[in-house]
């Protein structure tokens, strides 16, 4: 408890934040942010075009499924090793993104491809007879109303995202893991703990975020007007306050 104590009082010191002999914890964390934004960019750019073609065509998912598991199974430190020891890459940035990347891209893929799938086929049927093309009823039907599920799969991404980000230290980036290792290398146990809280902060703010998107990102009147369908598909009947349907009568 002592050191926890320690550890938050070291994370609010203002010296430890300016830069001096190393990063100070601001550049560690806009590091750690400037690496998470790279990745889930590129994850964006491969992972939602795919999960819109395989929603919308319902062609690929057992594919999709399957390269989604695999990729889940890949060492993340595996991964680092590989590209950042193996390969020689120019600009040096992309070293960490590449594994990041990865990542992020299976519950991105997942949630993007599982929203369009669930949009009710009516709806889309619908859509089509009111003679909107099938751009139109991807644009203003099938992804306003799996915007939610695809909210989700970004925000499940950015979160193993940030958290792994802190890996990167171990060759030589700028991250909040830089405070992290002060602590087996040299045995400085309460900035590991500082910045273990800061990744932990910085990953709870960033799901709440999320959170409150992906509750806005649902287009007003959807459950509103699910109901009101419902009741009118009713016709005569009422629902008591226990749930159960009760004839109106003549």
């Amino acid at each position: 408890m002592i050191l926890l104590l320690q550890g938050v009082a070291w994370l609010l010191d203002p010296a430890n934040w300016a830069d001096s002999a190393t990063p100070g914890l601001l550049s560690q964390l806009l590091g750690q942010l400037g690496i998470t934004l790279a990745s889930i960019v590129v994850a964006v750019v491969v992972a939602v075009p795919l999960g819109v073609l395989i929603g919308h065509t319902g062609r690929g998912r057992l594919v999709a499924i399957v390269a989604s598991n695999a990729a889940r199974a890949l060492p993340t430190l595996g991964l680092f090793s590989v590209v950042v020891i193996a390969l020689t890459l120019d600009p040096q940035w992309l070293a960490p993104v590449i594994p990041l990347a990865l990542l992020g891209i299976p519950p991105l893929l997942a949630g993007t491809y599982a929203g369009i799938e669930a949009v009710d086929g009516q709806v889309v049927d619908a859509a089509r007879a009111m003679g909107m093309t099938e751009w139109q009823v991807l644009l203003r039907v099938e992804i306003p109303l799996g915007a939610p599920l695809i909210v989700g799969g970004l925000r499940a991404a950015v979160l193993q995202t940030v958290a792994t980000a802190t890996l990167a230290s171990f060759y030589g980036f700028t991250t909040i893991g830089n405070s992290i290792l002060l602590g087996p290398d040299s045995n400085q146990y309460i900035p590991m703990i500082g910045g273990s809280l800061l990744v932990t902060v910085l990953a709870l703010a960033i799901d709440g975020l999320f959170a409150l998107l992906q509750r806005s990102s649902a287009p007003r009147g959807v459950s509103r007007g699910a109901r009101r369908t419902t009741n009118a598909a009713r016709g005569r009947f009422i629902t008591s306050p226990a749930g159960t349907p009760i004839s109106r009568g003549n």
